[in-house]
């Protein structure tokens, strides 16, 4: 029988937003946040940040969530994933999606992801107040 290993979480964004958004995370989940891992593109060029990314995803299974599909970041997350089965870039990270991606990440890399970008989809709403 084999077990399924827990997936490596990775946010890559601009400026602080990677520090930020996982400091909501452990403030809401604890020690649970210690499954992601922060990178900044502050200050780093594209190979500095491709490093970066492959230290944190190691050899297992990882996710790296990015900021914005496009400039330094995706491109980053793009190479870094590029030829590893096991690595799966998810862009638009959101807060809700990282909470799922703590108490979830022994799911199975693909059937995770797939959840993720619904829960990530799903958070996005129009909110009218009526009578204001």
């Amino acid at each position: 029988m084999s077990e399924t290993q827990a997936v490596r979480g990775i946010v890559v964004g601009h400026g602080e937003m990677p520090r930020g958004i996982l400091d909501a995370v452990r403030r809401i989940a604890g020690s649970a946040a210690d499954a992601l891992v922060a990178v900044s593109n502050d200050g780093k060029g594209p190979d500095e940040l491709r490093q970066d990314l492959d230290e944190a995803a190691g050899m297992g299974p990882a996710i790296v969530f990015v900021d914005l599909q496009t400039g330094s970041c995706g491109a980053a997350a793009f190479k870094t994933c590029r030829d590893q089965p096991r690595r799966v870039v998810v862009c638009g990270v959101n807060l809700p999606m990282l909470l799922d991606f703590v108490f979830n990440r022994g799911l199975p890399l693909d059937e995770l992801v797939d959840r993720l970008v619904l829960k990530g989809r799903d958070a996005i709403r129009t909110v009218s107040i009526a009578g204001s």
